[in-house]
Protein backbone atom coordinates (compact mmCIF):
# COMPACT_ATOMS: atom_id res chain seq x y z
CA UNK A 1 0.00 0.00 0.00
CA UNK A 2 1.51 3.18 -0.54
CA UNK A 3 0.09 6.14 0.81
CA UNK A 4 1.63 9.87 -0.58
CA UNK A 5 0.29 13.37 0.27
CA UNK A 6 -0.59 15.60 -2.98
CA UNK A 7 -2.08 19.15 -3.15
CA UNK A 8 -5.04 17.42 -5.52
CA UNK A 9 -8.69 18.73 -5.00
CA UNK A 10 -11.93 16.94 -6.83
CA UNK A 11 -11.01 19.21 -9.88
CA UNK A 12 -8.03 17.62 -10.50
CA UNK A 13 -8.59 14.01 -10.48
CA UNK A 14 -10.56 11.28 -12.11
CA UNK A 15 -10.18 8.92 -9.29
CA UNK A 16 -12.65 8.08 -6.26
CA UNK A 17 -12.27 10.97 -3.49
CA UNK A 18 -13.48 11.04 0.31
CA UNK A 19 -14.48 14.35 1.69
CA UNK A 20 -13.50 14.56 5.52
CA UNK A 21 -15.03 17.04 8.33
CA UNK A 22 -16.07 17.71 11.60
CA UNK A 23 -20.08 17.25 11.59
CA UNK A 24 -20.14 20.20 13.22
CA UNK A 25 -18.20 22.05 10.32
CA UNK A 26 -19.67 21.07 6.91
CA UNK A 27 -17.96 22.26 4.48
CA UNK A 28 -19.52 24.76 1.53
CA UNK A 29 -19.56 21.59 -1.01
CA UNK A 30 -22.00 20.00 1.15
CA UNK A 31 -23.71 23.61 2.51
CA UNK A 32 -24.46 24.26 -1.25
CA UNK A 33 -26.34 20.84 -2.29
CA UNK A 34 -28.91 21.45 0.31
CA UNK A 35 -30.17 17.43 0.21
CA UNK A 36 -26.91 16.97 1.43
CA UNK A 37 -26.86 19.14 4.09
CA UNK A 38 -30.63 17.97 5.34
CA UNK A 39 -28.64 14.01 5.21
CA UNK A 40 -26.26 15.55 7.33
CA UNK A 41 -28.43 16.78 9.72
CA UNK A 42 -30.11 13.65 10.33
CA UNK A 43 -26.68 12.74 11.58
CA UNK A 44 -25.16 10.26 8.62
CA UNK A 45 -21.96 9.80 8.90
CA UNK A 46 -20.91 8.71 5.30
CA UNK A 47 -22.63 9.53 1.90
CA UNK A 48 -21.75 8.70 -1.27
CA UNK A 49 -22.55 10.18 -4.21
CA UNK A 50 -21.99 9.63 -7.94
CA UNK A 51 -19.71 11.20 -10.48
CA UNK A 52 -18.39 10.81 -13.51
CA UNK A 53 -15.06 10.60 -12.26
CA UNK A 54 -16.26 7.62 -9.40
CA UNK A 55 -17.99 8.28 -6.64
CA UNK A 56 -17.99 10.76 -3.72
CA UNK A 57 -17.96 9.65 -0.37
CA UNK A 58 -18.85 12.44 2.20
CA UNK A 59 -17.22 11.99 5.22
CA UNK A 60 -18.66 13.24 8.94
CA UNK A 61 -16.52 12.90 11.75
CA UNK A 62 -18.01 13.50 15.26
CA UNK A 63 -15.61 15.27 17.62
CA UNK A 64 -15.45 12.99 21.19
CA UNK A 65 -14.53 14.04 24.40
CA UNK A 66 -12.57 10.46 25.72
CA UNK A 67 -8.97 10.50 24.73
CA UNK A 68 -8.27 8.92 21.39
CA UNK A 69 -11.59 8.31 20.56
CA UNK A 70 -12.03 11.08 17.84
CA UNK A 71 -9.08 9.42 15.82
CA UNK A 72 -10.45 5.95 16.54
CA UNK A 73 -13.73 7.13 14.81
CA UNK A 74 -11.80 8.08 11.78
CA UNK A 75 -10.27 4.57 11.83
CA UNK A 76 -13.22 3.04 11.46
CA UNK A 77 -14.70 5.16 9.25
CA UNK A 78 -11.27 4.57 6.94
CA UNK A 79 -12.41 0.65 7.14
CA UNK A 80 -15.64 1.72 5.33
CA UNK A 81 -13.64 3.50 2.59
CA UNK A 82 -11.39 0.94 2.47
CA UNK A 83 -14.09 -1.70 1.68
CA UNK A 84 -15.92 0.66 -1.11
CA UNK A 85 -12.97 1.44 -2.65
CA UNK A 86 -12.23 -2.11 -3.30
CA UNK A 87 -16.28 -3.03 -3.85
CA UNK A 88 -15.60 -0.13 -6.77
CA UNK A 89 -12.62 -1.73 -8.18
CA UNK A 90 -10.49 1.68 -7.20
CA UNK A 91 -6.47 1.03 -7.35
CA UNK A 92 -6.67 4.15 -6.05
CA UNK A 93 -8.29 6.78 -3.98
CA UNK A 94 -8.11 10.55 -2.86
CA UNK A 95 -8.51 11.78 0.86
CA UNK A 96 -9.47 15.34 1.09
CA UNK A 97 -9.49 15.92 5.18
CA UNK A 98 -10.74 19.12 6.25
CA UNK A 99 -9.29 17.61 10.01
CA UNK A 100 -6.61 18.23 12.16
CA UNK A 101 -3.12 16.34 11.08
CA UNK A 102 -3.61 13.48 13.92
CA UNK A 103 -7.32 12.98 12.22
CA UNK A 104 -6.40 13.03 8.75
CA UNK A 105 -3.85 10.29 9.37
CA UNK A 106 -5.98 7.81 11.64
CA UNK A 107 -8.51 8.16 8.56
CA UNK A 108 -5.44 6.78 6.00
CA UNK A 109 -4.24 4.46 8.26
CA UNK A 110 -7.73 2.94 8.97
CA UNK A 111 -7.61 2.44 5.18
CA UNK A 112 -4.69 1.08 4.55
CA UNK A 113 -4.77 -1.28 8.27
CA UNK A 114 -8.20 -1.89 6.49
CA UNK A 115 -6.76 -3.57 3.09
CA UNK A 116 -4.43 -6.03 4.19
CA UNK A 117 -4.76 -9.88 3.24
CA UNK A 118 -3.26 -13.00 3.97
CA UNK A 119 -3.52 -14.82 0.50
CA UNK A 120 -1.22 -16.74 0.52
CA UNK A 121 -2.61 -20.34 0.74
CA UNK A 122 -5.61 -19.38 -1.63
CA UNK A 123 -5.61 -21.06 -5.45
CA UNK A 124 -7.55 -17.99 -6.56
CA UNK A 125 -5.57 -15.19 -4.54
CA UNK A 126 -5.02 -12.88 -7.98
CA UNK A 127 -9.28 -12.82 -7.88
CA UNK A 128 -9.31 -12.17 -4.32
CA UNK A 129 -6.51 -9.10 -4.19
CA UNK A 130 -8.02 -6.16 -3.04
CA UNK A 131 -7.67 -3.64 -6.26
CA UNK A 132 -6.72 -0.60 -3.39
CA UNK A 133 -2.80 0.13 -3.85
CA UNK A 134 -2.99 4.02 -3.34
CA UNK A 135 -3.93 6.44 -1.54
CA UNK A 136 -3.37 10.40 -2.01
CA UNK A 137 -3.75 12.36 1.30
CA UNK A 138 -4.40 16.10 1.44
CA UNK A 139 -5.00 17.00 5.13
CA UNK A 140 -3.75 21.14 5.21
CA UNK A 141 -0.18 21.08 7.49
CA UNK A 142 0.81 17.47 7.28
CA UNK A 143 4.63 16.84 7.06
CA UNK A 144 6.89 14.32 5.10
CA UNK A 145 7.57 12.44 8.58
CA UNK A 146 4.53 12.17 9.86
CA UNK A 147 4.13 10.12 6.59
CA UNK A 148 6.72 8.28 6.38
CA UNK A 149 6.04 6.95 9.91
CA UNK A 150 2.82 6.24 8.67
CA UNK A 151 3.97 3.98 5.92
CA UNK A 152 6.34 2.94 8.33
CA UNK A 153 4.52 1.35 10.84
CA UNK A 154 1.77 0.07 8.54
CA UNK A 155 4.24 -1.97 6.40
CA UNK A 156 5.49 -3.14 9.65
CA UNK A 157 2.10 -3.85 11.45
CA UNK A 158 1.40 -5.76 8.06
CA UNK A 159 4.51 -8.26 8.74
CA UNK A 160 3.62 -8.71 12.41
CA UNK A 161 -0.11 -9.96 11.21
CA UNK A 162 1.53 -12.28 8.52
CA UNK A 163 4.01 -13.83 10.90
CA UNK A 164 0.75 -14.59 13.14
CA UNK A 165 -1.25 -16.03 10.35
CA UNK A 166 1.25 -18.07 8.86
CA UNK A 167 0.72 -21.63 9.85
CA UNK A 168 2.90 -23.62 12.00
CA UNK A 169 3.82 -26.17 9.37
CA UNK A 170 5.27 -23.20 7.62
CA UNK A 171 6.43 -20.86 10.36
CA UNK A 172 8.94 -23.28 12.75
CA UNK A 173 11.38 -21.64 15.07
CA UNK A 174 13.77 -22.25 12.25
CA UNK A 175 11.98 -20.67 9.58
CA UNK A 176 10.65 -17.76 12.01
CA UNK A 177 14.23 -16.84 12.25
CA UNK A 178 14.60 -16.62 8.58
CA UNK A 179 11.49 -14.22 8.33
CA UNK A 180 12.72 -12.30 10.87
CA UNK A 181 16.54 -11.68 8.86
CA UNK A 182 14.07 -11.20 5.69
CA UNK A 183 12.28 -8.57 7.65
CA UNK A 184 15.71 -6.70 8.52
CA UNK A 185 17.19 -6.64 5.34
CA UNK A 186 14.32 -4.70 4.21
CA UNK A 187 13.30 -2.74 7.09
CA UNK A 188 16.90 -1.93 7.93
CA UNK A 189 17.88 -3.73 11.28
CA UNK A 190 20.38 -7.24 11.63
CA UNK A 191 19.63 -9.98 13.17
CA UNK A 192 21.44 -13.06 14.55
CA UNK A 193 20.45 -16.20 14.99
CA UNK A 194 21.32 -18.40 18.15
CA UNK A 195 21.05 -22.20 17.19
CA UNK A 196 20.33 -25.10 19.80
CA UNK A 197 23.88 -25.82 20.49
CA UNK A 198 24.64 -22.50 21.39
CA UNK A 199 21.37 -22.76 23.24
CA UNK A 200 22.59 -25.23 25.15
CA UNK A 201 25.94 -24.09 26.05
CA UNK A 202 24.03 -20.58 27.52
CA UNK A 203 22.14 -23.27 30.05
CA UNK A 204 18.91 -21.51 28.49
CA UNK A 205 16.61 -24.10 30.93
CA UNK A 206 13.39 -22.30 30.56
CA UNK A 207 13.96 -22.34 26.56
CA UNK A 208 15.21 -25.60 26.72
CA UNK A 209 12.67 -27.20 28.76
CA UNK A 210 9.56 -26.32 26.88
CA UNK A 211 11.09 -26.96 23.41
CA UNK A 212 11.80 -30.39 24.84
CA UNK A 213 8.92 -32.35 23.06
CA UNK A 214 9.15 -31.15 19.72
CA UNK A 215 11.52 -32.79 16.85
CA UNK A 216 12.05 -29.16 15.50
CA UNK A 217 15.18 -27.20 17.35
CA UNK A 218 14.60 -23.80 19.02
CA UNK A 219 15.98 -20.85 18.57
CA UNK A 220 16.96 -17.74 20.28
CA UNK A 221 17.26 -14.39 18.16
CA UNK A 222 18.68 -11.01 18.90
CA UNK A 223 17.82 -8.28 16.35
CA UNK A 224 19.04 -4.83 16.97
CA UNK A 225 18.51 -1.08 15.28
CA UNK A 226 21.85 1.06 15.94
CA UNK A 227 21.38 4.11 13.84
CA UNK A 228 24.72 6.60 14.33
CA UNK A 229 23.27 9.26 15.73
CA UNK A 230 21.39 7.01 18.58
CA UNK A 231 19.95 9.43 21.41
CA UNK A 232 20.43 7.12 23.72
CA UNK A 233 23.63 5.56 25.60
CA UNK A 234 22.03 2.85 26.64
CA UNK A 235 19.48 0.84 24.44
CA UNK A 236 15.75 0.38 24.84
CA UNK A 237 15.61 -4.13 24.67
CA UNK A 238 12.34 -5.23 23.64
CA UNK A 239 11.18 -8.92 24.08
CA UNK A 240 8.56 -10.88 22.72
CA UNK A 241 7.01 -14.52 23.57
CA UNK A 242 8.06 -16.42 20.36
CA UNK A 243 5.73 -20.16 21.12
CA UNK A 244 5.57 -20.22 17.10
CA UNK A 245 2.70 -23.44 18.54
CA UNK A 246 1.66 -24.46 21.69
CA UNK A 247 -0.68 -27.51 22.38
CA UNK A 248 0.04 -27.10 26.06
CA UNK A 249 2.32 -29.76 26.25
CA UNK A 250 1.54 -32.47 27.88
CA UNK A 251 -1.02 -30.28 30.10
CA UNK A 252 -2.78 -30.26 26.84
CA UNK A 253 -5.13 -28.02 25.81
CA UNK A 254 -8.54 -28.81 24.89
CA UNK A 255 -9.05 -28.77 21.05
CA UNK A 256 -12.26 -26.77 20.79
CA UNK A 257 -11.91 -23.04 20.49
CA UNK A 258 -8.45 -23.64 22.57
CA UNK A 259 -5.95 -25.33 20.20
CA UNK A 260 -6.95 -24.59 16.58
CA UNK A 261 -5.77 -21.11 16.98
CA UNK A 262 -2.58 -21.50 18.71
CA UNK A 263 -0.41 -20.46 16.14
CA UNK A 264 -0.75 -17.18 17.44
CA UNK A 265 1.06 -17.90 20.59
CA UNK A 266 4.15 -15.99 19.21
CA UNK A 267 2.30 -12.83 18.52
CA UNK A 268 4.01 -10.62 21.41
CA UNK A 269 7.18 -11.47 19.13
CA UNK A 270 5.70 -10.64 15.97
CA UNK A 271 4.88 -7.09 17.48
CA UNK A 272 8.09 -6.63 18.36
CA UNK A 273 9.33 -7.50 15.24
CA UNK A 274 7.08 -5.33 13.79
CA UNK A 275 8.01 -2.33 16.82
CA UNK A 276 11.79 -2.48 15.24
CA UNK A 277 11.27 -2.99 11.82
CA UNK A 278 9.08 0.33 12.18
CA UNK A 279 11.41 2.25 14.13
CA UNK A 280 13.93 1.30 11.53
CA UNK A 281 12.08 2.15 8.85
CA UNK A 282 11.08 5.79 9.83
CA UNK A 283 14.87 5.76 11.12
CA UNK A 284 13.80 6.91 14.48
CA UNK A 285 17.14 7.90 16.70
CA UNK A 286 17.21 5.21 19.11
CA UNK A 287 19.53 2.45 19.41
CA UNK A 288 16.96 -0.72 19.56
CA UNK A 289 17.58 -4.33 20.17
CA UNK A 290 14.85 -7.09 20.32
CA UNK A 291 15.09 -10.15 22.05
CA UNK A 292 12.93 -13.42 20.68
CA UNK A 293 13.39 -16.85 21.71
CA UNK A 294 11.63 -18.98 19.70
CA UNK A 295 10.37 -22.95 19.95
CA UNK A 296 7.34 -24.60 20.21
CA UNK A 297 5.38 -26.22 22.90
CA UNK A 298 4.65 -30.29 22.70
CA UNK A 299 3.66 -33.04 24.14
CA UNK A 300 6.52 -35.33 22.47
CA UNK A 301 8.21 -38.39 24.00
CA UNK A 302 10.62 -36.37 25.73
CA UNK A 303 8.55 -33.73 26.77
CA UNK A 304 9.08 -31.71 30.07
CA UNK A 305 6.10 -32.77 32.65
CA UNK A 306 4.77 -31.05 35.50
CA UNK A 307 6.40 -31.56 38.26
CA UNK A 308 9.79 -31.27 36.80
CA UNK A 309 12.66 -29.04 38.48
CA UNK A 310 14.19 -26.97 35.49
CA UNK A 311 17.35 -24.47 36.17
CA UNK A 312 17.03 -21.30 34.18
CA UNK A 313 19.99 -19.05 32.66
CA UNK A 314 20.19 -17.40 35.43
CA UNK A 315 20.75 -19.94 37.99
CA UNK A 316 17.38 -20.47 39.70
CA UNK A 317 15.32 -23.43 39.72
CA UNK A 318 11.93 -23.63 38.99
CA UNK A 319 9.04 -26.40 39.68
CA UNK A 320 6.63 -27.01 36.67
CA UNK A 321 2.95 -27.40 37.40
CA UNK A 322 1.57 -26.59 34.55
CA UNK A 323 3.56 -27.17 30.68
CA UNK A 324 1.01 -24.80 29.63
CA UNK A 325 2.58 -22.29 31.32
CA UNK A 326 5.27 -21.69 28.87
CA UNK A 327 5.25 -18.37 28.28
CA UNK A 328 6.82 -17.09 31.55
CA UNK A 329 9.63 -19.79 31.20
CA UNK A 330 11.21 -18.40 27.73
CA UNK A 331 10.60 -14.76 28.57
CA UNK A 332 12.22 -15.39 31.92
CA UNK A 333 15.84 -16.68 29.85
CA UNK A 334 15.22 -13.86 27.58
CA UNK A 335 14.96 -11.25 30.19
CA UNK A 336 18.18 -12.54 32.18
CA UNK A 337 19.99 -11.90 28.55
CA UNK A 338 18.50 -8.58 28.43
CA UNK A 339 21.06 -7.58 31.71
CA UNK A 340 24.39 -7.69 29.36
CA UNK A 341 23.10 -4.71 27.42
CA UNK A 342 22.65 -2.76 30.40
CA UNK A 343 19.60 -1.70 29.03
CA UNK A 344 17.81 1.95 29.76
CA UNK A 345 14.21 0.08 29.48
CA UNK A 346 12.87 -3.48 28.65
CA UNK A 347 9.28 -4.10 27.70
CA UNK A 348 8.27 -7.44 27.33
CA UNK A 349 5.06 -8.49 24.91
CA UNK A 350 3.60 -11.87 24.99
CA UNK A 351 0.00 -13.29 24.43
CA UNK A 352 1.01 -14.38 28.24
CA UNK A 353 -2.72 -15.18 30.25
CA UNK A 354 -5.88 -15.90 29.85
CA UNK A 355 -6.57 -14.04 32.73
CA UNK A 356 -5.75 -10.92 30.65
CA UNK A 357 -8.36 -11.29 28.41
CA UNK A 358 -10.87 -12.34 30.98
CA UNK A 359 -9.95 -9.27 32.72
CA UNK A 360 -10.52 -6.58 29.70
CA UNK A 361 -11.37 -8.39 26.97
CA UNK A 362 -9.96 -7.28 23.46
CA UNK A 363 -10.31 -4.07 24.29
CA UNK A 364 -7.12 -3.18 25.01
CA UNK A 365 -3.66 -4.57 26.78
CA UNK A 366 -2.85 -5.58 29.96
CA UNK A 367 0.35 -3.96 31.49
CA UNK A 368 2.35 -4.41 34.93
CA UNK A 369 6.40 -4.08 35.50
CA UNK A 370 9.04 -1.55 37.56
CA UNK A 371 9.47 1.21 35.27
CA UNK A 372 8.50 4.36 37.22
CA UNK A 373 4.91 6.13 36.68
CA UNK A 374 5.54 8.47 34.26
CA UNK A 375 7.38 5.45 31.92
CA UNK A 376 3.90 3.52 32.51
CA UNK A 377 1.99 7.25 31.61
CA UNK A 378 4.13 7.68 28.34
CA UNK A 379 3.13 3.98 27.33
CA UNK A 380 -0.78 4.91 28.14
CA UNK A 381 -0.69 8.34 25.98
CA UNK A 382 0.77 6.27 23.32
CA UNK A 383 -2.03 3.49 23.87
CA UNK A 384 -4.44 6.64 23.60
CA UNK A 385 -3.13 7.77 20.43
CA UNK A 386 -3.19 4.22 18.50
CA UNK A 387 -6.23 3.41 20.89
CA UNK A 388 -4.35 -0.15 21.71
CA UNK A 389 -4.99 1.14 24.92
CA UNK A 390 -3.27 -0.12 28.36
CA UNK A 391 -5.04 -1.34 31.82
CA UNK A 392 -2.27 -1.08 34.38
CA UNK A 393 -2.14 -3.70 36.95
CA UNK A 394 -1.03 -3.21 40.35
CA UNK A 395 2.08 -4.75 41.24
CA UNK A 396 2.22 -5.45 44.80
CA UNK A 397 4.84 -7.69 46.16
CA UNK A 398 1.94 -9.98 48.09
CA UNK A 399 1.71 -11.53 44.55
CA UNK A 400 4.52 -13.34 44.35
CA UNK A 401 3.82 -15.76 48.00
CA UNK A 402 1.81 -17.72 45.69
CA UNK A 403 4.48 -18.30 43.57
CA UNK A 404 6.90 -20.17 46.27
CA UNK A 405 7.65 -23.62 45.92
CA UNK A 406 8.07 -26.06 48.21
CA UNK A 407 10.82 -27.96 46.86
CA UNK A 408 12.30 -25.59 43.97
CA UNK A 409 13.26 -21.36 43.93
CA UNK A 410 9.63 -21.11 42.64
CA UNK A 411 7.33 -22.68 40.99
CA UNK A 412 6.31 -21.90 37.07
CA UNK A 413 2.13 -21.21 38.40
CA UNK A 414 0.44 -19.19 40.53
CA UNK A 415 -3.21 -19.11 42.29
CA UNK A 416 -6.24 -19.12 41.01
CA UNK A 417 -6.98 -15.74 41.43
CA UNK A 418 -4.90 -12.60 39.24
CA UNK A 419 -3.07 -14.84 37.04
CA UNK A 420 -2.68 -12.19 34.68
CA UNK A 421 -0.81 -10.64 37.94
CA UNK A 422 1.45 -13.58 39.49
CA UNK A 423 2.68 -14.03 35.58
CA UNK A 424 4.31 -10.87 35.57
CA UNK A 425 5.23 -11.27 39.64
CA UNK A 426 6.98 -14.53 38.27
CA UNK A 427 8.61 -12.73 35.33
CA UNK A 428 9.88 -9.54 37.90
CA UNK A 429 12.77 -11.59 39.73
CA UNK A 430 14.16 -12.42 36.18
CA UNK A 431 14.86 -8.70 35.65
CA UNK A 432 17.05 -8.72 38.90
CA UNK A 433 20.67 -9.16 39.65
CA UNK A 434 21.40 -9.95 42.93
CA UNK A 435 18.20 -9.16 44.32
CA UNK A 436 17.89 -5.82 42.80
CA UNK A 437 16.24 -4.71 39.65
CA UNK A 438 18.96 -4.48 36.77
CA UNK A 439 16.91 -2.46 34.62
CA UNK A 440 13.65 -0.53 34.38
CA UNK A 441 10.58 -2.83 32.81
CA UNK A 442 7.21 -3.35 31.45
CA UNK A 443 5.19 -6.54 30.93
CA UNK A 444 2.38 -6.17 27.96
CA UNK A 445 -0.02 -9.13 28.26
CA UNK A 446 -1.64 -8.80 24.63
CA UNK A 447 -3.80 -11.88 24.87
CA UNK A 448 -7.27 -10.49 24.77
CA UNK A 449 -6.64 -8.38 21.13
CA UNK A 450 -3.90 -10.26 19.30
CA UNK A 451 -6.13 -12.58 17.65
CA UNK A 452 -9.95 -11.75 16.07
CA UNK A 453 -11.77 -14.54 14.27
CA UNK A 454 -14.18 -12.00 12.84
CA UNK A 455 -13.05 -9.07 10.46
CA UNK A 456 -14.84 -6.52 12.52
CA UNK A 457 -12.62 -3.38 11.64
CA UNK A 458 -9.22 -2.32 10.46
CA UNK A 459 -7.66 -4.72 12.18
CA UNK A 460 -8.83 -7.33 10.24
CA UNK A 461 -8.93 -11.69 10.74
CA UNK A 462 -6.76 -13.63 12.93
CA UNK A 463 -3.47 -11.67 13.62
CA UNK A 464 -4.11 -8.16 14.54
CA UNK A 465 -0.19 -7.08 14.69
CA UNK A 466 -1.69 -5.12 18.33
CA UNK A 467 1.23 -3.82 19.99
CA UNK A 468 3.18 -2.71 16.87
CA UNK A 469 1.86 0.32 16.14
CA UNK A 470 1.86 0.80 20.18
CA UNK A 471 5.02 0.16 20.90
CA UNK A 472 6.15 2.14 18.10
CA UNK A 473 4.12 5.19 19.36
CA UNK A 474 5.94 5.15 22.25
CA UNK A 475 9.15 4.99 20.94
CA UNK A 476 8.96 7.88 18.32
CA UNK A 477 7.66 10.26 21.26
CA UNK A 478 10.65 9.03 23.41
CA UNK A 479 12.90 10.17 20.16
CA UNK A 480 10.59 13.17 20.18
CA UNK A 481 11.54 14.30 23.64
Amino acid sequence: MEIKSTKKSSSSTSMPRVLAFYSDALPEEVKSQKWLEAEFKKEKSLVSVPGDSGETHYLSIKKKEQEGAQSEGARLAGHQICGLANAAKAKSILIEANLEVADGLALAEGVALSNYQFLKYFGDAKKRANSLNTIELNVKGIKANDLKDLVSVTHATYEARTLVNEPFNFLTAVQYSKEMKRIGKAFGFTVETFNEKKIESLKMGGLLAVNKGSIEPPTFNILEYKPAKAKNKKPIVLVGKGVVYDTGGLSLKPTANSMDFMKCDMGGSAAVVGAIAASAKANLPLHIIALVPAVENRPGGNAYAPGDVITMFDGSTVEVLNTDAEGRLILADALTYAQKYNPELVIDMATLTGAAARAIGGQGVVTMGTADQATHDELKEAGFRTYERIAQFPFWDEYAESLKSAIADRKNLGGADAGMITAGKFLEHFTKKKGKHAYPWIHIDIAGPAYTFSPTNYRGIQGTGVGTRLVFDFLKARANG
